[in-house]
């Protein structure tokens, strides 16, 4: 068994390093109080046995002095918190098995031992109380019981300055940490910001100087990635702006060229040239970051709008489930990622099925499918499918496997979006692409309205 699993270790370093100050502070505290009173009771007994010592033999001597019918006057003067003074044989019991009497009863054999022969005998039934007996010199019995007592009584107040202190401990932990996790905190929340837009909030560089030389660290390496982006786009951007050109004149040529069959193939391999420059300039501005303000849209009608168009090109395209309301999104990149995955569908599958469907939970997460019935992708792959120019058709021919950057495209979409999309086998055969977007708004689906969309209808 794990031993964290019955500890319930936290998981942020803020409540870990929390526990660990307070329970060390805690403890060191603790050990600091018992030691106060461990050298506080054994110095008190210290001083008791000394005035146990005097205060007894005074009393005995000074009861001896009195005469017989004066003496039991004289008894409750002469008592104490921890004894008192008996006329007459007391209790006759056991050896002493107390340590704490041992000490008394040799404090007071110190004391008047020499001149009254004394014995000593513990009380039954009680651990810390013992008598001493002895006689006076008239013949007298004298017994002195004692109840003794380890140091002086604890005043009612120290339980309170106990809870006091330990609230103040409690109160310096939290905030020690807390302005030690702090930055940290802020370096996660801006690390999860970082999208593919690269444009999170700038880090304060101030504070500690080691907090302030990860802001600066964490703010230069933003400020390389962005111009890292920009010149990537920038010569994606010339590339496909010089090749527009030559393929101008290529295909102007082309148009002139007497062979048919010749002229068919260049034509070809030039549109798939200007397709692959394209797309490699939309994947670019993907990464660069989506410029696309998000609005307010009837996600609804742009899915039917969707739909349609495919089928009005004869593709056996079908739609299932509803939104049900608005929703705040980015309508541009919504349809170009759910494009995406539909034409990837009908290459492979033939066919396409879009499937919407919003959960009824807080956040209210809405989940588009799409699926197919083709070959699916191999397990291993399922990620690798998303990089770009990554194909799993090894004759790179694009009217099979396309320019492998479909996917790509669509993957940094969802990131600019704030969702996930994911690739998944379908039992029988096919492969499912699920994009969920996440938005609290979003409004729970109607199980009572469904669209289907058939090219058959």
């Amino acid at each position: 068994m794990n031993p964290r699993a019955w500890l319930h270790w936290p998981r942020t370093l803020f409540a870990r390093l929390t526990v660990i100050l307070f329970i060390g502070l805690a403890l060191a505290q603790a050990l600091s109080f018992w030691l106060t009173l461990t050298e506080r009771d054994q110095t008190m007994t210290n001083v008791m046995m000394g005035y146990i010592e005097r205060e007894v033999a005074s009393s005995v001597a000074l009861l001896d002095h009195l005469p017989a019918d004066e003496r039991a006057q004289w008894l409750p003067r002469l008592a104490r918190r921890s004894y008192e003074f008996i006329l007459g044989p007391g209790i006759i019991g056991g050896p002493l098995d107390a340590r704490l009497s041992a000490r008394v009863a040799h404090s007071i054999a110190e004391g008047i031992g020499t001149n009254y022969p004394l014995t000593v005998n513990a009380v039954p039934g009680d651990r810390e109380r013992l008598q001493v007996h002895l006689k006076l010199n008239d013949g007298t019995p004298l017994t002195i019981d004692m109840h003794p007592m380890s140091g002086a009584p604890l005043s009612g107040w120290l339980p309170l300055v106990m809870l006091l202190q330990l609230v103040v401990l409690v109160a310096c932990c939290w905030l020690a940490v807390r302005l030690a996790t702090r930055p940290l905190q802020a370096l996660a929340v801006a690390a999860d910001t970082l999208g593919p837009d690269l444009k999170a909030v700038r880090l304060p560089e101030d504070g500690p100087s080691e907090v302030a030389r990860a802001a600066r660290a964490f703010n230069a390496m933003q400020d390389r990635m962005a111009m890292y982006m920009a010149e990537r786009m920038q010569i994606l951007a010339a590339i496909s702006h010089d090749l527009q050109t030559p393929i101008t004149r290529m295909r102007l040529r082309v148009d002139t060229m007497e062979s048919e069959s010749d002229s068919a193939k260049l034509r070809q391999d030039l549109q798939e040239m200007e397709a692959l420059v394209k797309e490699g300039v939309t994947y670019a501005r993907t990464l660069h970051g989506a410029t696309e303000v998000p609005c307010r849209i009837d996600p609804d009608a742009l899915f039917d709008s969707l739909v349609c168009d495919y089928v009005d090109a004869g593709q056996a395209v079908s739609l299932q489930g509803q939104f049900g309301a608005p929703m705040m999104t980015r309508p541009q990149a919504l349809r170009r990622i759910v494009g995406n995955l539909v034409d990837n569908a009908l290459k492979f599958g033939g066919a396409a099925q879009i499937e919407v469907a919003v959960s009824a939970s807080s956040d209210a997460q809405a989940t588009i499918v799409v699926s197919d019935r083709g070959p699916g992708i191999p397990a291993e792959s399922l990620e690798a499918v998303f990089q770009p120019f990554y194909r799993l058709e090894a004759s790179r021919n694009r009217s099979t496997g396309g320019t492998g950057l479909g996917l790509a495209i669509a993957r940094q979409l969802a990131l600019a979006m704030d969702a996930t999309l994911t690739l998944h086998n379908r039992v029988g055969g096919g492969l499912e692409a699920r994009l969920t977007l996440r938005n609290s708004s979003t409004p729970v689906i109607s199980q009572r309205k469904q669209t289907h969309v058939d090219p058959s209808a």
